[in-house]
């Protein structure tokens, strides 16, 4: 990836940030539940993590921090979808999305000093291993992104509040998802 490509992708995915902070902050949640919290504050988390595997610049948390954190969420919502399994489609895809994000950064090389110990993704030329987990977890961030992106026409102004918020950025997050994970095959 290109520098300047890069740096457009880091600007985008930042910008993915204000919703979910304005989300966080606005919205009720005592009457939304503790699981629309929790999905907001995975979005949130996801998305700065996707903007410290673009920078350029590399992140002040090096790639096992990142690791940890991902291990984490992925285990906690997979869980939650696991225990609330009428209620689990949202924490099911944050586990998911938790994991590929997991897969992108233990699959890139380590070796050499291509970033040392910080996570860089952005400035790679090699290739993710296991490139079959790749191709399929990008046709589920296509998919998944088409879909919130109908989702989230369809129920403008209709829906709870931040929904439609909530879904376009899960589009928005998916169709990243599936050009890094393309971008790194």
């Amino acid at each position: 990836m290109t520098v300047p490509l890069a740096w457009l992708f880091t600007v985008l995915f930042a910008l993915l940030a204000l919703p979910c902070v304005l989300r966080l902050v606005k919205l009720d949640y005592v009457s939304l539940g503790h699981r629309v919290r929790n999905g907001d504050l995975a979005e949130l988390l996801l998305v700065v993590a996707m903007v410290a595997m673009l920078s350029p610049v590399g992140g002040p948390i090096p790639a096992a921090g990142w690791q940890a954190v991902l291990v984490l969420t992925a285990g906690w919502f997979a869980f939650s979808a696991w225990r609330g399994r009428a209620e689990g489609h949202s924490c099911a895809h944050h586990a998911l999305s938790a994991a590929a994000m997991l897969y992108m950064v233990t699959a890139m090389p380590h070796g050499g000093m291509v970033h040392g110990p910080w996570l860089t993704m952005s400035t790679m030329d090699a290739r993710l291993a296991w490139p079959v987990v790749a191709i399929g977890a990008a046709a589920y961030f296509a998919v998944d992104a088409v879909r919130s992106g109908v989702v989230a026409m369809q129920s403008r102004g209709t829906a709870v509040p931040g929904h439609a918020s909530r879904t376009l950025c899960r589009a928005a997050m998916g169709a990243g998802m599936g050009v890094m994970l393309l971008a790194a095959v």
